[in-house]
C-alpha cells in the first residue's frame, strides 16, 4: 500500500509535542504541506524548523484554540498561502482529572472550551474551504475514556464523549460534501504523561513494577506510541479511506472496558506499595 499525500494541505493542532508532533512529521514525510499550531510560540517554532528539513512547506504559528478569532485568522493564513486546506487533524487538548468532590462546574467548562469548542472552532473555520473544493478529511484525536466511561476523571470522560459525538454527527452531515470526519480514540499512548503518573507512586516502587501494573489492563501488553496514531491518521487522509466517515476507532491495544478498572488498580497498587515499604 502506497499512501500518497503529496501536495496535500494539512493543519495539525497541538503539534508542539507528542501525538500532534508525530502526526505532523508523518504527513510531512509523505510529501504534504503542513501547517502546525500550539499555544507556545517557542515550542511550535522549534518543531516548524525541524520539519522544514524534509517537508514540502511548513507554516508554524502560536494559536490558542479557545480564541475563535485567532483560530479563524490562522486558517485564513493557510488558505491564503496554499489556496485551500485538505486535511484537519484536531489534536489540541489534554486530559483533566477530578471527581464530584473535587471539581467545580467552572473546571469542567474551562476544559470543554479547550476540547469541545476548540475542535468545533477549527472545524467551523476549515469546512467552508473544504466545501468549495468538495474534498476534505477531518480527523479528531480523542480518548478511549470518551467512548468507555471511567469512574474518575469526569472532565475527560464527558468532554471526550462530547467530542466523539461531535465527530460522528459531523461525519454524517458533511459526507454529502465529500468531507469525511472520523475519531481516533487513544488508549495508553506513551507521550511522557506516564512519567508524571509514576512520580505519584510511593518511594521504592520501580518503574518496571509500575509499568507492569499499568499494562495489566492492556491486552497487547505495551504502551502505544505516537506513531501508532499517526499511521491511522495518514490512512484516513488517503484515498484508501474514501468510504469511511462518522467512524469511532479505538487505538488502545485491545483495551476496552478494562479501562474502568484502572483507577481502582492504581489506588490498590499504591496502597500495597506503601504497606510493603512500612513493613520492610
Amino acid at each position: 500500500m502506497n499512501i500518497d499525500l503529496s501536495g496535500k494541505r494539512v493543519i495539525v493542532t497541538g503539534a508542539s509535542r507528542g501525538i500532534g508532533r508525530a502526526i505532523a512529521q508523518a504527513f510531512a514525510a509523505e510529501g504534504a504541506r503542513v501547517a502546525i499550531c500550539a499555544r507556545s510560540e517557542d515550542a511550535i517554532s522549534a518543531v516548524g524548523k525541524s520539519l522544514k528539513d524534509f517537508a514540502l512547506d511548513v507554516i508554524a504559528r502560536a494559536v490558542d484554540v479557545t480564541d475563535t478569532a485567532r483560530v479563524k485568522s490562522f486558517v485564513d493564513e493557510v488558505v491564503e498561502a496554499w489556496g485551500g486546506v485538505d486535511v484537519l487533524v484536531n489534536n489540541a487538548g489534554q486530559g483533566k482529572g477530578g471527581n464530584l468532590d473535587t471539581l467545580t462546574p467552572e473546571d469542567i467548562l474551562a476544559h470543554a472550551n479547550i476540547l469541545q469548542m476548540g475542535h468545533f472552532r477549527f472545524v467551523q473555520a476549515v469546512v467552508p474551504h473544504m466545501r468549495t473544493q468538495r474534498w476534505g478529511r477531518i480527523i479528531e484525536i480523542n480518548a478511549l475514556a470518551g467512548s468507555i466511561p471511567t469512574p474518575d476523571g469526569i472532565p475527560s470522560v464527558i468532554n471526550r464523549a462530547s467530542c466523539i459525538a461531535l465527530s460522528r454527527s459531523l461525519g454524517m452531515s458533511l459526507a454529502r460534501d465529500n468531507i469525511l470526519v472520523n475519531s481516533l480514540n487513544m488508549g495508553w499512548i506513551d507521550t511522557g504523561q506516564w512519567d508524571r503518573h509514576y512520580k505519584e507512586m510511593p518511594p521504592g516502587v520501580s518503574r518496571e513494577e509500575f509499568n507492569e501494573m499499568v499494562l495489566k489492563v492492556v491486552p497487547l501488553g505495551r504502551f502505544g506510541k505516537p506513531e501508532d496514531i499517526a499511521g491511522m491518521a495518514l490512512f484516513l487522509a488517503s484515498e484508501y479511506a474514501s468510504f469511511i466517515s462518522a467512524a469511532s476507532i479505538d487505538i488502545s491495544g485491545g483495551m476496552g472496558g478494562q479501562i474502568a478498572y484502572f483507577p481502582t488498580l492504581k489506588r490498590d497498587f499504591a496502597e500495597a506499595a506503601r504497606k510493603r515499604i512500612e513493613n520492610a
